[in-house]
């Protein structure tokens, strides 16, 4: 069997601007990938992310040029390293196994059904009165996750409780915590109600998380990309949040999952911002997750057709006409 491959860069327009302590977008660019037989094709969906070395270029490279060992995926993830192109790669390939085998993708992957999940919706960063307008705006949304920044987190956090006084927290520091102010942010969260802080500090820089008290609990996101990486987050760590463009796409993240699950870390399944096709095949990994966090498409200005149902807060499985 010989498969074929096709990638290219796309941008979607974000709906204003999308901003992290390392800084704004205005658009998300992404790869997609395209396996064939020449009779069924699978697709996928990539972002390359500059944080860890990668750009549209040496992604469209990569997928280019990889062998797609006739289309086994245990194969693949061992011959090409976890990342934004291994991912395209991956989840086109159950995108085309389902198509071959007249079923779907959750099917192959022995799960019993699919459902509806709860997702987190997404306040960039930014100064204490323009996050409260953005939580008044969500109010409806059951789970924001706040965009902190290290110093100043403390009157944007009281901030937004104060706008936002029902809904349930998920801070996300994107590594921007130090020494100097942790123990003030974590009390900040603590003031807040947050329930989940994502990665406070940098990955080189975590060790400090080791035998600190956790006053609420702390998820690993640049410090956790495969399995592998699991062992060291012990005694650091309570939660992991499972990527597929970390990863290396889904093949890897169930992997992750499970090995999750069985060293006790709680699961949050998230996304870089990309459209419905890149969400698609996390559906499937959100399915048992504590924290699901795939709102990418709602902060863009307009999604791919066929995209994701969400209904307020709850994100609908993929139709096979999209993923799947």
């Amino acid at each position: 069997m010989i498969l074929s491959v096709r990638a290219e860069a796309e941008r979607w327009p974000i709906a204003g601007s999308f901003v992290i302590s390392r800084g704004a977008r205005t658009e998300a660019v992404v790869v997609v990938a395209e396996v064939s037989d020449g009779t069924h094709t699978g697709r996928a969906e990539c972002v390359p992310y500059a944080h860890y070395g990668e750009t549209e270029e040496s992604v469209l490279a990569a997928i280019r040029v990889a062998d797609l060992h006739n289309g086994d995926r245990q194969a693949l993830r061992r011959h090409m390293k976890a990342g934004a192109a291994r991912n395209a790669l991956d989840c086109a390939l159950w995108d085309y196994e389902a198509k071959r085998h007249a079923t779907t993708a959750w099917q192959r992957a022995g799960l019993p059904g699919m459902r509806a999940v709860e997702t987190a919706y997404t306040i960039s960063l930014g100064t204490p009165e323009t996050m409260a307008e953005a939580a008044r705006a969500a109010s409806s949304r059951p789970i924001l996750k706040l965009k902190l920044g290290g110093d100043g987190d403390l009157a944007r956090l009281r901030a937004v409780r104060s706008a936002a006084p029902r809904a349930r927290f998920v801070a996300d520091a994107n590594e921007a915590w130090s020494k100097k102010n942790f123990a003030e942010n974590m009390r900040a969260c603590v003031e807040a109600g947050v329930e989940l802080i994502e990665q406070p500090l940098p990955a080189d820089a975590d060790e400090l998380l080791r035998g600190t008290r956790h006053d609420v609990p702390i998820c690993a996101d640049e410090s956790v990309h495969v399995t592998a990486d699991l062992d060291a987050l012990a005694g650091k760590y309570d939660a992991v949040n499972v990527k597929l463009d970390k990863a290396g796409g889904l093949t890897e993240a169930f992997d992750l999952v499970r090995g999750a699950r069985h060293r006790g870390f709680k699961v949050m399944v998230g996304c870089m911002v990309g459209t419905s096709l890149a969400m698609a095949p996390a559906m499937l990994l959100a399915q048992e997750a504590d924290f699901v966090d795939l709102d990418g498409p709602l902060l863009l200005a307009r999604d791919r057709e066929a995209g994701l149902v969400y209904s307020g807060a709850l994100v609908e499985p993929p139709r096979p006409e999209l993923w799947g």
